[in-house]
Formats: structure tokens, sequence, C-alpha cells
């Protein structure tokens, strides 16, 4: 059975991605923590394979027996593995997930999703939505924990999972306010209630903003580092519906994993056939300007996901005429561990990978 090294990311996101592959996989995994060099950007953009964007310590925690897989993510680990699979005379195969920044070609494989706009090659897997922990069993285990929190509450519940700024979209005040709006109307026309959650990228601002725009039954978390428990899990288990900002691929991916219909939340300047108000950000306005006419490479397009949501039935905006769930064949946790397995020969059954 393969030994894989989990080269771990430094971005929560990219984190449970990995883990959610390698725990699909289910081979013996060692999770490696780096610390990182600051200011040596050359070293993450050259081709071949180095240690010297991270610290000492870190690298003597790379020695042999090498692994026969290193799965990782971020361009600050991309010449680290290539390194590994260096010293590992061409033994090793490294897989990375989300975007690549030096060619695909320097890949054994790439799992990847719409946004980042990788060409297709035979190396390259194209996903739809991000790989996640999401289960009947995960999602169940949830409800069981939360229902006596929320049982006082009408029927429907209506999941709102909260973003924040992403490229070129901003979730300010005045696009909080607006979600809290909407989102109250749906709960009072369904006499439902409503499971309110922010998140890390939520921003006081938008947070108070949004508080004081709810007025239907409701439930309200603002995220923390640590303290009270997270709803999270609770809120894929429980809800009926979900309206999630549609800054977040990774919330996407997790609530279109339960089967139930999801809303896409328009931050302003997301959907194309409705002109939404736009909060002031500059960070977002030169993100639009890199879009137009910056190297492709550095941006991220998460519109693209958006549009195969909508037209694979997946999701809908947050307003919009619902279509029937899309019934998948095949997951896209399924097809990247096939592609996985499928470096080492192994072409095993993953259907039943959820």
């Amino acid at each position: 059975m393969p030994v894989v090294w989990l080269i771990d990311a430094y971005r929560a996101g990219e984190r449970t991605q990995l883990r959610a592959l390698v725990q699909a996989l289910g081979w013996p995994c060692e999770t490696k923590q780096l610390g990182y060099r600051k200011f040596d950007l050359i070293t993450h953009l050259l081709p071949g394979g180095s240690l010297r964007g991270i610290h000492r310590a870190s690298r003597e925690s790379l020695q042999p027996p090498w692994p026969d897989l290193v799965v990782s993510c971020g361009v600050r680990n991309e010449p680290v593995c290539r390194w590994i699979r260096e010293q590992s005379g061409g033994g090793c195969r490294y897989v990375h997930i989300g975007r690549p920044w030096a060619d695909p070609s320097l890949f054994d494989l790439v799992i990847t999703t719409p946004q980042y706009r990788v060409p297709n090659r035979e190396n390259v897997v194209q996903n739809e939505l991000t790989l996640h922990q999401v289960s009947q069993s995960r999602i169940a285990q949830g409800a069981v924990e939360w229902k006596n929190t929320w049982r006082d509450l009408p029927r429907p519940l209506i999941a709102v999972m909260v973003g924040g700024n992403s490229g070129p979209f901003t979730l300010g005040p005045r696009a909080a306010a607006r979600l809290g709006r909407e989102a109250s109307k749906l709960a009072r026309d369904s006499g439902g209630a409503l499971l309110v959650s922010t998140s890390s990228r939520t921003s006081a601002p938008a947070t108070g903003a949004l508080q004081r725009a709810l007025d239907a039954p409701h439930y309200w978390h603002v995220w923390r580092p640590a303290g009270e428990p997270n709803p999270y899990w609770g809120m894929l288990g429980l809800a009926d519906r979900f309206i999630i900002t549609a800054d977040s691929i990774a919330m996407l991916s997790e609530a279109c994993a339960t089967g139930k219909p999801v809303d896409m939340f328009d931050l302003g300047g997301m959907c194309e056939s409705v002109d939404q108000p736009r909060d002031f950000r500059l960070g977002g306005l030169l993100y639009r300007a890199l879009l137009n006419w910056g190297w492709m490479p550095l941006t991220r397009d998460i519109s693209l996901v958006h549009k195969e949501l909508v037209a694979s039935g997946r999701a809908a905006w947050l307003g919009d005429e619902r279509r029937p769930l899309r019934v998948q064949d095949s997951t896209d946790m399924a097809r990247a561990v096939r592609a996985v397995k499928g470096l080492f020969g192994e072409f095993g059954d993953a259907s039943g990978v959820d």
C-alpha cells in the first residue's frame, strides 16, 4: 500500500481539501507542517525542486525513507514537493490540488476546479467543485448534536452561511444588509426560520449590518477562532435549504454535497442577469483590473464555477426560479481518487466515495 506525505496547506480551505483526499484514499499518511521564510519569492517561481523557501527545522523533517506519494497545494509547497520527488529518484508521485503556479507538466497530477482556468492536459483532473469531507454519517452526527438547540424554531430551517471578500467581490455592509433582508423575507414567506453563521472572512462591519437586517425567527452565530461550539455541521445536517454567499466555493461545495436546495447570494457583480449595488473596496477594483488585463495565473475567476452550478441545476441564484437538482453518476471525490490510484496502476471502484 502506498505511503503518503501530506505537505500541509497554509490556508484553511486548502487544508480541508488535502485531508479529504487523503482520507478518501485510505493509505498510510504522515502530515508535514512546514515553516516558510519570508521574501523568498524567486524559489517559488523556479521550475526545479528546492528547500530554500522553508526554515531549517522544516528541512530537517524531510528525511528518507521517501514516500510513494506527496500531496499538497499552494505555491510555497511546490518547490518542496518537487525536491522530495527528486530525492526519491523519481519513485515518488506528486499530486497538487487547486491552482498550480508552475506549468502542469511539472506535476504527476493536478486536481483543480474551473476558477483557476488550468489548461486541459492528460494529467489534469477538472472537477466542478472543491474536495470536501461531507458525508451522510458526518452530517447526521451534526444533526444529532444540534437538534435540541434549534428544536423550537419553525420549519423549514434555512441555513445562511456567510463568507467575505473574494477577489473582485466585496461583502461589505451594503451587501450584508441586503442578504439579511432577502433571507428574512424567504423565511417569513415559508413560515420558517434562519440559521445564520459568519466565518473567519466576514468583516465586523458586514457582521453588524447583517445582524441588524434580520427580522425573521433566527439562530445567530458569529465565528470565533476558539470558544463556543461551531454549528456548521449541524447546519449541514438539519437545514432544509441553504443560502451561501457566492464568494465561498468551499461552502458551496459542501452545501451541494447534501443534496438539498442551494441558493447563491450575489455580493454584487456576480450574476450577469442582475446588476446589484456593490460595496466599494480598492482591492476589489484592482483585482477586476487584473482579471481583465493581467496575467491569468495571478487571478481566479469564481464566476466560472457559478455558471457551471446554475447550468447543471446544482444551485440557483437567490430569487431565481429553481431548477431540479441534478443527480450525479460520479462525484468529484470519486473522480480524484480514481486518478490518484491510476498513478499506481490501481483503478479500484471509487463510486462509494462521497
